[in-house]
């Protein structure tokens, strides 16, 4: 099967290569920072950015929020079914 991912530079804008399910956390890193988060069930979803910044802010069911996120919180977090999209 020919892979079209291999040998090439992966754009931040996607496609993402995996989708990985999160476990919210305050004290532990996403192992790949994502390059999004798909979010099933909507609800607030607190979050550290690429940048260090925390973030809260409200999502509606089937979300993607298109941002580079290093941790998905606990604390805050009421949205469920997260998954990070990563560019590994």
């Amino acid at each position: 099967m020919s892979n079209p991912f291999q040998n090439r530079t992966l754009p931040l804008g996607g496609p993402a290569t995996d989708i990985m399910p999160v476990t919210p956390s305050d004290a532990v890193d996403l192992p790949i920072i994502a390059a999004a988060l798909y979010i099933e069930t909507g609800g607030a979803i607190a979050v550290t950015t690429v940048r260090g910044e925390t973030r809260t802010i409200v999502v509606a069911d089937l979300s993607i929020l298109p941002v580079g996120i290093q941790r998905v919180l606990a604390t805050g977090t009421t949205a469920t079914g997260i998954h990070a999209l990563v560019l590994a």
